[in-house]
């Protein structure tokens, strides 16, 4: 067998392949050996309880999904006092993704993570960033780097911060996370986008949504080859990951590990299949999975 452990900053993961944050739970337990997971990523808690958006929520679309699911959160009590020790008894590294409104209420979550084991924090900066008319924190530098700088005098976790393909300049948003003290980058979410039905409704009741899929893997692998060439920031590969070459390009493009989302939802156990298939094409090699991540020029 192959080493596949990786380092992502201070934090060190058993392989480099974990969940996407909103597509992964403790119902995975029933399908597959979860432990085996580089990490478990429960689904993004924000401050208070929310039940997200209404239905319909979710759709296929050009050989992808479009969701808005709206992040229905049980909040962050409940997810501390509930959640979170089910999470433990598999003993792989945690990663506890949060997000919020403001920055202020990032840092509120941040802070409540003390003494609670996880290995990092993701910080969701695809939300709506209500201080600033909707927008996502992650399309521009400022509202990111308030984000960080809030969330870093807050805890003494790593911080995962999460991106978006929406924005024009992800390169300078990077740049700025890098500046406030993150500690590694998930490169990204997804992709605004709409679909009709026949009789030209939107098919979603939020009208537009977020593409996920294989649709969307060569736009991520395009912004995580140019953030890995302005940062020196770990990078977590997210998007249209299903199969070993997927992978593999994540990492020949500056990722250090990647995350698995879609493909699960018609594969549940996409993610141990990936792990197993890329032990075998190291062993092959003779190499370690540290060995996949590109060396980084200019």
């Amino acid at each position: 067998m192959a080493d596949l452990s990786v380092t992502i900053g201070s934090v060190r993961l058993p392989n480099p392949v974990i969940p996407a944050s909103g597509t992964f739970g403790i119902g995975h337990a029933r399908v597959m050996d979860i432990s085996r997971l580089g990490a478990l990523v429960p689904k993004t808690v924000m401050p208070e309880a929310r039940t997200g958006h209404p239905p319909p929520r979710l759709t296929e679309a050009a050989g992808g999904l479009i969701n808005a699911i709206g992040i229905p959160s049980v909040g962050i009590e409940a997810f501390l006092a509930d959640v979170l020790p089910a999470y433990r008894a598999f003993g792989a590294p945690i990663v506890v993704s949060v997000s919020a409104d403001t920055a202020e209420a990032f840092a509120m979550m941040c802070a409540a993570m003390a003494d609670t084991g996880i290995a990092a924090i993701e910080l969701n900066l695809s939300c709506p960033n209500l201080e600033a008319g909707g927008r996502a924190f992650a399309l521009d530098p400022g509202p990111a780097a308030d984000v960080v700088r809030a969330c870093r005098a807050a805890t003494g976790l790593p911080l995962w911060c999460k991106l978006s393909p929406n924005s024009g300049i992800p390169g300078q948003v990077a740049e700025a996370i890098e500046a406030n003290g993150g500690d590694a980058l998930i490169v990204a979410n997804t992709m605004l986008a709409i679909a009709f039905d026949k009789e030209g409704n939107p098919r979603l009741a939020n009208r537009t949504g977020g593409m996920s899929g294989l649709p969307l893997k060569p736009i991520n692998l395009r912004l995580t080859d140019e953030i890995a060439r302005r940062v020196a920031l770990p990078i977590i590969g997210c998007g249209g990951v299903a199969t070993l070459q997927d992978a593999l390009d994540y990492f020949a493009a500056g990722a250090s590990a990647v995350a698995i989302g879609t493909a699960t939802l018609s594969r549940p156990t996409t993610m141990v299949h990936l792990i197993d298939a890329l032990d075998a094409h190291l062993t092959e090699r003779g190499l370690a999975a540290q060995d996949l991540v590109r060396r980084r020029t200019t």
